[in-house]
């Protein structure tokens, strides 16, 4: 059993800590909506914090899963941040989306005050989260994955460590630009379907078992034909990640054409009233 601080109960972190607190550790939670905090600890065993600092005093491990850069620095070296409070030997684990930037600052300001930090971005959306079967691409060194990955298996199906400080954040980029790619192919390819009058379960059925069958075909094929668009990671988001995949693209020098344009089509979706809407509403854009 660990003594651990989780900061940040969105769809993503409210049932990873959940997950963590059913492991047997001991929990304390913070939020900056006092609300969230207060709802889940009515349904699970922990304790709530005020601030970010007094969540990470004396911690194992502090966990964090907020919305942007900024967020992430607010709670860990912001005023009452969590880095102003943890121990030597702790581990701060990150499952925000963010820079590579951040992620190599708060790995170098970790090593400075006598703690390890692991960069730990997670695919599989809300589901993945409350099934406990997330897959969580990691950076930072062999040390803090030691101390990491025991904890990360109570919510993941699959735990990759992919290299050093921000090596986790550069390969969600990945993962969203693959992502991206897909979702505008399926959603053209859907409606090429729609307008060449084919039985649409037929199509899938003949499809998806070949080369052309993927994660977004096999659940999201049936719910885009219907209009279904509530599937909780939304379009918003998405092109936050993008964002920072372009950014990130620029300083390295890599060419990431199709990437740019799928994030000009969702600008399209957000101003068509989309920006909360699941990913796969990419398809709203172009006629039936």
């Amino acid at each position: 059993m660990a003594r651990l601080a989780f900061i940040g109960l969105g769809v993503m972190g409210a049932p990873i800590a959940r997950h963590l607190a059913e492991a047997g550790n001991d929990v304390t939670v913070y939020n900056r909506t006092a609300e969230k905090a207060a709802a889940w600890i009515a349904q699970h065993r922990g304790v709530v914090a005020a601030t970010p600092a007094e969540a990470a005093r004396d911690q194992d491990a502090v966990l964090t899963c907020v919305g942007n850069d900024d967020d992430l620095h607010v709670v860990t070296l912001g005023e009452d941040g969590a880095f102003g409070t943890m121990r030597p030997g702790a581990v701060f684990i990150d499952h925000t989306t963010v820079s590579a930037d951040i992620a190599r600052r708060l790995a170098g300001e970790a090593e400075s005050r006598g703690f390890m930090a692991v960069d730990a971005p997670v695919s599989g959306g809300q589901a993945g989260a409350e099934n406990g079967k997330l897959s969580i691409m990691c950076g930072g060194s062999a040390e803090a994955m030691a101390a990491a990955e025991p904890l990360m298996q109570a919510y993941a199906a699959r735990i990759v460590h992919v290299g050093g400080p921000g090596a986790g954040q550069t390969t969600k980029m990945v993962n969203q630009i693959c992502i991206a790619g897909v979702l505008q192919g399926l959603s053209e390819a859907l409606r090429f379907a729609q307008a060449s009058e084919l039985d649409l379960d037929k199509v899938f059925e003949a499809v998806s078992g070949g080369a052309a069958q993927s994660w977004q075909m096999v659940n999201r094929w049936g719910t885009m034909a219907k209009a279904e668009f509530d599937f909780g990671f939304a379009i918003d988001w998405m092109r936050k990640d993008l964002g920072l995949a372009l950014d990130e693209a620029g300083r390295i020098g890599a060419l990431l054409p199709m990437t740019a344009l799928v994030d000009q089509f969702y600008a399209e979706v957000q101003k068509m009233g989309g920006a909360r809407q699941d990913t796969s509403a990419l398809v709203r854009r172009l006629p039936k």
